[in-house]
């Protein structure tokens, strides 16, 4: 997808610099092992994760999608396989110039060729503006969850 000021593409070998960059600026809390990690297993698995990246028209990578697709259970959904947004982010300075909605776009195109008729994200139940985001490009909040855990009491051997 291709506007004036900005292209979408599938990310290529030579992107993984920006992409790993802009994987960060949304990912603060992972390490740069754990990016490098997520990066190989999306390329070496091209039939279940696509990732796209959006650059501007001077070429500056500005933006970035990665989806999956999903056969288990997935909250709200209805059918299997599903397709997933796994993250989007887009540099602040490059908002609100449609490059979001690009991005799902494309998305949205690899899922329906890999034959996945529900189109399923999440995102923090605090971040607004992610969730106007999604309700502006057609999708429906199904459900809101919060999640448990607990360490359980290890049985020291004797």
């Amino acid at each position: 997808m291709t506007s004036a000021l900005f292209s979408i593409q599938p990310i290529a070998a030579e992107d993984i610099v920006f992409w790993r960059r802009l994987r960060h600026s949304l990912w603060p809390q992972a390490s740069i092992d754990e990016h490098e990690r997520e990066i190989a297993e999306i390329l070496s698995m091209p039939d279940r994760y696509a990732a796209f990246m959006a650059f501007s028209e001077t070429k500056m990578a500005v933006g970035f999608a990665e989806a999956s697709i999903r056969h288990d259970y997935v909250n709200g959904c209805d059918t299997s396989p599903v397709l997933f947004l796994e993250g989007i982010y887009v540099a602040p300075d490059a908002r609100r110039q449609g490059i979001a909605k690009a991005l799902f776009k494309s998305v949205e195109q690899w899922g329906t060729s890999h034959a996945c008729d529900e189109f399923a994200s999440d995102t923090d139940v605090h971040n607004i503006d992610v969730q106007a985001l999604h309700r502006a490009l057609g999708f429906e909040e199904t459900e809101r969850v919060v999640f448990f855990r607990k360490r359980t009491a290890k049985v020291e051997s004797t």
